[in-house]
């Protein structure tokens, strides 16, 4: 009976959330306090977390430029930089098969960051470039995933992240200063991002024991951190010419 009644359970958790004997470790001897088997549940939890969050975290922002009709405030530099870094991690990932658990919202973000990529020159009168960098994009990514790229060119792809990542955040970070105002970036996409890059760190440690992956969201986590700190200062300020409406 405690067999059958066990069945479920454990075909819900192993090998998803646990190895079977991190599984037999907890549930069956009760060892409820076994460390290592508790990091691994910890760290796959919140990486599936982390990836079942991500097919909604920046569909706030698309939907804010959507309905605004601008993507004022935004920089384009930015927005394709933080697609390089995610590019890069989705890559690198792949080719060292990596858990999905440990990367796959690079996945789900790169589609939504790739959208607004394309909105961003939409909205600014830039459509057929638009579509033009779509094409660009998909062709250079099955070039990444093909046998044709060499180990050595995904992991520079991946340590450029660091840049990448710190460039593109500082861009974002200069124009909402140079504006006064954080435009049309979306709060929660911005805490959304910050909370899981910093969640990302201890994954990524647990999971890959990548140096590489694991300093790239120490990295992210710290620039994530600037843009929400100048959300918060901008907070009540506006654009402009929205002012004028309201005087």
């Amino acid at each position: 009976m405690a067999a059958e009644a066990d069945g479920p359970l454990k075909r819900l958790l192993v090998p998803i959330l646990l190895p079977e004997k991190c599984y037999d470790q907890l549930f069956v001897q009760w060892d409820l306090l076994h460390v290592p088997c508790l990091k691994i549940l910890l760290s796959k939890g919140l990486g599936l977390g982390i990836v079942a969050g991500s097919l909604l975290v920046k569909l706030p922002q698309v939907f804010k430029i959507l309905g605004a009709k601008s993507a004022e405030g935004l920089s384009l530099q930015s927005v394709m930089l933080e697609l390089v870094a995610l590019t890069g991690t989705m890559v690198y990932s792949i080719t060292n098969n990596f858990p999905f658990s440990s990367w796959g919202e690079a996945l789900f973000l790169m589609l939504q960051t790739i959208t607004i990529c394309f909105l961003v020159m939409h909205y600014r009168g830039q459509t057929v470039k638009g579509v033009a960098f779509l094409a660009c994009y998909g062709l250079v990514l099955l070039v990444l995933l093909s046998p044709l790229t060499p180990l050595t060119v995904v992991t520079l792809l991946q340590a450029s992240n660091v840049p990448a990542v710190v460039v593109g955040r500082l861009l974002q970070a200069a124009t909402n200063y140079h504006n006064g105002h954080t435009g049309q970036l979306s709060a929660i996409t911005v805490f959304l991002l910050f909370g899981g890059s910093l969640a990302r760190i201890f994954t990524s440690i647990q999971e890959t024991g990548d140096p590489l992956m694991a300093g790239t969201f120490v990295v992210s986590s710290l620039c994530n951190g600037l843009i929400a700190a100048q959300l918060l200062f901008y907070w009540n300020a506006r654009p402009p010419h929205r002012q004028k409406k309201a005087e």
